[in-house]
């Protein structure tokens, strides 16, 4: 679950996106704070909208935020009191990550795209499907694993690209809005040092700002 705040644009309003709508139609029901979104034709729920969040929990910050199970604890109660049955699961781990591409072959569909096995804790590998030119067997790079907010408001979800599963986006520095990231293509070349697993710091990972 990915969960979103701005104050400032959106209002006093927490959301909580559970999965990935693909373009479907969606309608929603709302009792008291708690809207549920789902899909018209399934009932599967995609997204909550909590209104006036800051009066259930405290709230900082704007984009994707990070809550307290205490807090999961809090949401939940309310969407108990207005007899939603579902709940909300929280996850703290971090979504943006250091990776290592350990595999790489060819899309077979494509001649730009790669199919690659990235390394993202010393006993997990996911599969990336990436078009960035400087991809490399042994390159470490920041990884936006499924559970991330791009700085720009994008998710990511688990999807594939041109028919080939892929669990998360190798990142280039323009899309990580780093300061003085050049604006072409190529994901960001990490120092061989670095620790695969290891959370993204923009002040430790990004030595040319």
């Amino acid at each position: 679950m990915i969960f979103s705040y701005n104050k400032a644009h959106v209002g006093d309003v927490l959301m909580v996106i559970v999965t990935d709508s693909k373009d479907q139609k969606l309608s929603f029901e709302r009792r008291g704070k708690v809207a549920r979104v789902f899909l018209e034709d399934s009932n599967e729920t995609v997204a909550w909208n909590i209104f006036d969040a800051s009066s259930l929990i405290t709230l900082n910050g704007a984009g994707q935020v990070f809550l307290t199970d205490d807090d999961v604890v809090r949401l939940n109660q309310e969407l108990e009191a207005e007899g939603f049955s579902e709940r909300l699961v929280n996850d703290n781990a971090p979504k943006f990550v250091v990776g290592e591409i350990v595999e790489m072959t060819a899309h077979p569909d494509s001649d730009h795209l790669n199919i690659c096995q990235v390394k993202i804790v010393e006993d997990k590998t996911v599969q990336i499907v990436a078009g960035a030119p400087n991809a490399k067997l042994g390159l470490k790079t920041i990884v936006a694993l499924p559970g991330a907010m791009m700085p720009n408001g994008s998710l990511i979800f688990p999807g594939k690209l041109r028919g080939e599963d892929s669990f998360g986006m190798m990142c280039s520095p323009r899309e990580l809005a780093l300061p003085n990231a050049p604006q072409k293509r190529g994901i960001i070349e990490l120092d061989e040092t670095s620790v695969v697993g290891e959370a993204f710091d923009s002040q430790k990972h990004w030595i040319q700002g």
